[in-house]
């Protein structure tokens, strides 16, 4: 069945100095676009049983483009059929999701001014490099604490039975596997992320301990999600809002997709406030993190933008102020371990 839908006008507002209403809690917790053209469409490898099941949905749109339905989303995979969230739909009105990228307009891509329809091709690229070891980098590089800050982002969603969760640039799907562990009966995760090698990396790992039932794995654009307006019950981002092209824009889709009364959270890293600490996270950012990456994952590069797109990407505040701009309301901040990281909270009401 077709699905028409209606497009909420995205409440972008012009980025200026303005206060926003933000609780912040002190709290230590010591614990990216495909072209269409291109878009890969997922081979399980001939493996019958994860060619059956819990297939990844290669459905990617760019922010320029119509959401008018394509014959590619019909129903396949054996009956799993993503429609439901949205896939094909048609907007009234012919209105297009996003908005088109100025011809000369840029991105930051680590400390390198990139052109905006580059951006996300370079950031899936970084991605793709290190798919397989990218779980073990970050225990490595953290210690185990995102396992830590995960968890409490997970705990502050308070998952229910029978909720839908979008969890983009979901990767491998940590954050959608504790959600369906505490959820119950009847919940579902999308993992949403522009890479199919980190999707196929974390579909592999459901199929083999069983958790297929809940779990769907879709490749999409945070800006041009190829979900419904309001259809899903949370919306969650862990590590991942930094690597799109444009954030603003990213937040106007979250709220778009979310149910009135569903709650957003983005797990991101933040800006370190005591001077003492920032001086040894700096060194241990720069010094350290990039080699790590070259020995273990072999690709040095990708962890030294790791480290500068953390520096690039707006402080708690800042962030706040976009998400109050984006129609989020009752927004709320929770430093995490000193504030190298922080979760923070919205609304849609």
């Amino acid at each position: 069945m077709r699905r028409v839908a209606k497009r909420q006008s995205p409440r972008h507002a012009e980025m200026g100095d303005q206060h926003a209403a933000v609780v912040e809690t002190h709290e230590d917790v010591f614990g990216a676009t495909v072209d269409a053209n291109d878009a890969p469409a997922f081979d399980a490898g001939g493996e019958s049983r994860r060619d059956r099941l819990a297939q990844i949905g290669a459905v990617q749109r760019q922010p320029k483009e119509s959401p008018a339905f394509d014959a590619r989303l019909e129903t396949a995979y054996h009956g799993l059929d993503f429609r439901q969230f949205g896939h094909g739909l048609v907007s009234q009105g012919g209105g297009r999701y996003g908005a088109k990228m100025a011809a000369k307009e840029t991105a930051d891509f680590g400390y390198r001014r990139v052109p905006a329809h580059e951006h996300a091709r370079l950031v899936r690229d970084v991605f793709d490099r290190v798919a397989r070891r990218y779980d073990l980098m970050n225990d490595l590089m953290s210690g185990g604490i995102h396992r830590l800050w995960k968890a409490q982002l997970v705990e502050r969603l308070g998952p229910q039975p029978r909720q839908i969760l979008l969890d983009v640039a979901g990767g491998t799907g940590d954050i959608a596997r504790r959600f369906v562990a505490r959820a119950g009966p009847g919940a579902c995760a999308i993992v949403c992320d522009i890479n199919a090698r980190m999707l196929a990396a974390g579909r592999d790992r459901s199929l083999d301990a069983g958790e297929y039932e809940a779990m769907r794995w879709l490749c999409g654009n945070a800006e041009a999600l190829p979900i419904a307006d309001a259809s899903v019950d949370a919306y969650t981002i862990a590590f991942g809002l930094r690597n799109v092209t444009r954030i603003a824009a990213a937040l106007a889709e979250a709220r778009r997709v979310l149910k009135p009364g569903g709650r957003f959270l983005c797990l991101e890293f933040s800006n370190v406030e005591n001077p003492a600490l920032q001086r040894i996270y700096d060194l241990y950012s720069f010094a350290i993190v990039p080699r790590l990456g070259a020995v273990v994952a072999r690709d040095r590069a990708a962890y030294q933008y790791l480290v500068e797109s953390i520096r690039r990407f707006p402080d708690r505040r800042r962030l706040a102020v976009m998400m109050e701009q984006a129609g989020f309301d009752r927004v709320t901040v929770r430093p995490l371990s000193g504030g190298i990281a922080a979760i923070h909270s919205g609304w849609r009401l």
